[in-house]
């Protein structure tokens, strides 16, 4: 009853007001480790989809097995285990650089499965035409696989950066400094507590904020890439009765 009184209440929503550098706060913290850990994954990302369609066997297993073990286990998880690992080894677990390791992996393995979908979706005969040119594979990649797949691979991505910028809450477990932590301690603390409904609601439009953008630009990607991809085929289809 007292959170739902709160959503109503002047002077929980004036506190709330009164400390928006706490939100802002938490919100900058929040996109710095989800800018930083994106980066990671795309690395990642594209360092194990190039070695999951190297042709290589022991790359691919290689590949396979980063992909399997980290999508088949919580992140938050390996969130604990990177921290703890590092606060008793004596090396000390920075919050930022456990987020960013963190999320950078897990996301990783998500961007390395969009990577190699995209790049076995190009038909054989392109390597093949490619290789007959006496094209190496750094070379055929670079200059004729990867830029065909990217319109493929750039969608499933944007989703990606959105799910690991929702999973930076998971940041909270560990101590965080993110938006959810930073929210969290401002509804338990001694002079913000008590204005639970107006505090949460304004992390949740934050949150919002920023991903229903990257949601939609996404949805809309795909959507044009498929119409694009029948207007075509329908093309070539209307090219062939016509010959």
């Amino acid at each position: 009853m007292e959170f739902l009184t709160g959503l109503f209440s002047p002077s929980a929503w004036a506190t709330v007001w009164t400390y928006r550098g706490t939100f802002l706060l938490g919100l900058r913290n929040t996109l710095v480790t989800a800018i930083f850990g994106l980066l990671l994954a795309l690395v990642l990302g594209i360092i194990f989809g190039l070695m999951a369609t190297s042709g290589k066997k022991p790359l691919a297993v290689i590949a396979r097995i980063y992909v399997e073990f980290i999508q088949n286990t919580p992140v938050l998880l390996q969130m604990c285990f990177l921290y703890y690992t590092l606060a008793f080894s004596g090396l000390g677990a920075d919050i930022t650089v456990v987020g960013v390791i963190t999320l950078g992996v897990y996301t990783g393995a998500y961007m390395a499965e969009v990577v190699r979908a995209g790049i076995q979706s190009i038909p054989r005969g392109q390597f093949e035409a490619a290789q007959s040119q006496g094209f190496g594979y750094v070379q055929y990649m670079y200059y004729i696989i990867l830029p065909q797949s990217i319109k493929i691979i750039l969608p499933p991505m944007v989703n990606q950066a959105v799910n690991l910028f929702k999973n930076t809450s998971c940041l909270y477990i560990v101590g965080g400094a993110d938006l959810i932590s930073l929210t969290y301690s401002f509804v338990t603390g001694a002079t913000t507590g008590g204005a639970y409904a107006p505090a949460y609601l304004v992390c949740g439009a934050l949150f919002f904020i920023v991903c229903f953008p990257l949601s939609t630009l996404a949805t809309a990607w795909e959507t044009s890439l498929k119409k694009r991809d029948a207007g075509s085929a329908a093309a070539l289809n209307k090219a062939e009765e016509v010959s």
